[in-house]
């Protein structure tokens, strides 16, 4: 057995069946290799797109994603998905080519240290010296990415490594020193915890995607009614609690629900699970949460005081944790404030509703998400592109499952949504899977048309058309007196005829109406579909300007003075 073969049977082993890759010069032997194995390989047409169709395979269905590419500007090119998953912490595995041993540091043709640029975007990563340790390293790869707080490994394959001949195959984890992620809760914290949860008159619970990647959304929606707090989320969060519940209050931050976000600082303590205090989540950190007792949990014990103040902390996984809750709490009865603290924010909930029943045209983008929720079932898979698509999305689409909405979180990187798409319907091909997806980032990646052809992909893009660059254009409208500096996209394809210039079907959405009607013939008709929708380009979300708290939003609904009155 050699290199290549030695790795393909490691990741089988692991549980992979799907990589996908783009090939090149250093990594002919294992696509060689490839060519007479049964692992599915699916051949994007860049090289970004295979690292984020990697993500959307692990968030999808939450094992570990595969990504492959060649050395030197190969390897590079799965950077900026490395990076993406670093920050949404998404469990994935990219191996690199590389050039041979003897010709590392010597400018050899598509060199990159790929091992350095890497270590600041990755958990662990490693490089092949010996082929007898490459089942070893392919099994360590899988442990460290899904353990504790998940993540992004790197295996850099050096070309001669994959064509020497293994002398044994063996698959012991390699020794990490210092990695050792604490899972279970310190039981002395949780107790503090529950005292300080019974005096508590108003309770609130930030849910993140801590609480998704830990499978937990069952014992944190037991919690929430144990302890009858009402369950706000970040935007990684989204799908930890069925958003349809009358506790959720939906969304907090930069573009949340104005009932989530005029609320979390009337909370006297703020629960914490899984999520690491963002910028886009917090506003400004000295006017966040003022009265509150802060409980933060989290498996990552250097994202507790990072950003905000605790006063209890406890690291642990968040399913064992909340069900040490749960057992501590399971006698529970709220206090009466508490109680009436949720049928308050319940009824605020329902006055401050966001509107969607628009009948504009150009189409309103609310519209546009309503008439997409309608048609979509509860197993159905939206993930998102990165601007002011991805928040209208976000804000107007409930989501009541787990790893049913998937978007680029921390970095926020444009062309996400397409690829991410590609890899969850692979991961999932029993569910309907849609691309929330903007003209300025789908040119980026719109290449993928060709892989959902020839994979036979029936991915449905709902191309959200406004013929600019719509979060920066909000900006410079809002923050910036108009200064509309390079926004206006100019120039764009016809988006229908691109899609069946690669041989998917297209369809241009103007009427109120034809959304829910096409995108219902779509998933009917199980095939691929671009929705190229004309949206009014000038209608924005409510936000929170950076730097300020996340009560001061800006343009905020009709229903805001309502609130105010009441």
């Amino acid at each position: 057995m050699n290199g290549g073969e030695a790795i393909l049977k490691a990741l089988k082993e692991q549980g992979v069946d799907t990589i996908f890759g783009y090939p090149g010069g250093t990594v002919i032997p294992l696509y060689d290799s490839i060519y007479d194995d049964d692992i599915r390989h699916i051949l994007v047409r860049h090289e970004q797109c295979a690292a984020h169709a990697a993500e959307g395979y692990a968030r999808a269905s939450g094992k570990v994603g595969v990504c492959l590419a060649t050395s030197g500007p190969g390897a590079t090119n799965l950077i900026t998905g490395i990076a993406d998953a670093y920050m949404d912490s998404t469990p994935i595995v990219a191996i690199t080519g590389q050039v041979n041993l003897s010709a590392i540091g010597n400018d050899a043709f598509q060199e990159a240290d790929i091992m350095g640029i890497s270590m600041p975007i990755t958990k662990h990563n490693y490089q092949i010296h010996d082929p007898d340790t490459i089942p070893s390293i392919v099994k360590s790869s899988f442990d460290i990415a899904s353990t504790g707080r998940q993540g992004p490994v790197l295996i850099d394959f050096p070309k001669e490594m994959q064509v020497r001949e293994l002398n044994k195959y063996e698959t012991t984890l390699i020794e990490t020193p210092g990695y050792n992620p604490t899972l279970k809760g310190n039981i002395k914290q949780v107790k503090k915890a529950c005292k300080m949860i019974k005096n508590s008159q108003k309770p609130m619970i930030l849910a993140g995607g801590g609480v998704i990647a830990a499978g937990a959304n069952k014992e944190l929606e037991k919690f929430a009614k144990i302890i009858d707090a009402p369950v706000v989320t970040t935007l990684m969060g989204k799908g930890a609690v069925p958003e349809d519940e009358d506790y959720a209050l939906g969304m907090l931050g930069m573009h949340g629900r104005l009932v989530a976000n005029k609320n979390i600082n009337k909370s006297d303590l703020l629960i914490a699970i899984g999520c690491r205090f963002s910028d886009r989540t917090t506003g400004k950190i000295d006017e966040f949460i003022p009265n509150a007792k802060v409980i933060h949990i989290d498996v990552d014990p250097a994202e507790i005081g990072k950003n905000i103040d605790v006063d209890i902390p406890i690291v642990g996984d968040a399913k064992n944790v909340l069900e040490m809750f749960n057992k501590e709490l399971n006698s529970y009865k709220p206090n009466v404030d508490a109680v009436s603290w949720l049928t308050e924010l319940e009824s605020k909930k329902e006055l401050l509703k966001p509107r969607d029943n628009y009948d504009d045209v150009p189409l309103m983008p609310q519209r546009v998400i309503r008439e997409i929720s309608e048609a979509l079932t509860e197993d159905s898979i939206v993930t998102t592109d990165v601007g002011l698509h991805q928040m209208f999305a976000a804000h107007y689409f409930n989501v009541n499952k787990p790893r049913k909405f998937i978007s680029s979180g921390g970095l926020g990187t444009m062309g996400y949504g397409f690829p991410a798409a590609i890899g969850a319907k692979v991961a999932c091909e029993d569910d309907p899977v849609l691309a929330v997806v903007g003209d300025g980032g789908f040119m980026m990646v719109s290449q993928e048309l060709a892989t959902v052809h020839d994979y036979d992909l029936p991915v449905i893009i709902a191309l959200l058309d406004n013929r600019k660059l719509g979060m920066v254009y909000q900006w410079q409208s809002l923050l910036y007196d108009g200064r509309l500096s390079e926004t206006d996209l100019g120039t764009v394809p016809d988006f229908v005829k691109l899609a069946e210039s690669y041989g998917i079907n297209g369809e241009n959405i103007t009427k109120p109406g034809e959304t829910k009607k096409a995108v219902s013939k779509a998933i009917k008709d199980n095939e691929a579909i671009l929705l190229n929708i004309d949206i009014k380009p000038n209608e924005f979300l409510p936000m929170v300007p950076p730097g300020s708290a996340v009560e001061d939003i800006l343009g905020e609904y009709e229903l805001a003075k309502d609130f105010e009155d009441n």
